[in-house]
């Protein structure tokens, strides 16, 4: 693709994207979120954190255009957890979710001084495994029956990406 992919702040407005990307059932399979959401509550939660220094909550934009939502989670002592939901499905498998990542893998390292991002992902989330490995997670373990996922107990692997392994897997980007 050539148009610009950026990442911004979220904003209360963009609410109802939030709501209907996470409600989609395209994108929602692997999301351990209370489905459905509903904006209220949202609006809620997005009162609730706003300003908050242990988090991280952006909206990826296509030429302008909001596709998505990207963050860190449970900023503390250096580490950060990741997550990201391309929710529009025209823009999915053009490299925006991994140029997304780059930027914002790029805030956590350069801005917020993080040492580690982590994350966790289903096994059977293989998209979403060939993304971090793509932006520079290692794989280090499983972890069994480590969450629900609409009642049911899911294996997910354990991500891990440091400050010089983002710095070697992406120089002059």
């Amino acid at each position: 693709m050539l148009g610009k992919t950026s990442i911004r702040l979220f904003k209360e407005s963009d609410i109802p994207c939030k709501v209907r990307w996470i409600n989609d059932c395209k994108n929602n399979k692997f999301l351990h979120y209370d489905l459905p959401l509903d904006e209220g509550k949202t609006r809620a939660w997005f009162h609730k954190n706003k300003g908050k220094l242990d988090r991280y909550d952006a909206v990826i934009e296509y030429d302008g255009n909001p596709v998505g939502i990207i963050g860190l989670l449970s900023i503390v002592d250096g580490r950060a957890e990741y997550y990201i939901t391309l929710g529009e499905s025209q823009y999915k498998g053009k490299g925006i979710a991994l140029d997304a990542s780059v930027l914002l893998l790029k805030y956590a390292f350069d801005k917020l001084k993080l040492r580690e991002v982590y994350l966790y992902t289903e096994v059977d989330n293989i998209p979403a495994q060939k993304l971090f490995e793509r932006c520079g997670f290692v794989k280090y373990c499983l972890d069994k029956n480590s969450a629900v996922n609409k009642g049911k107990l899911v294996d997910r692997y354990y991500y891990a990406i440091t400050t010089s392994e983002f710095c070697k897997n992406n120089k002059g980007k």
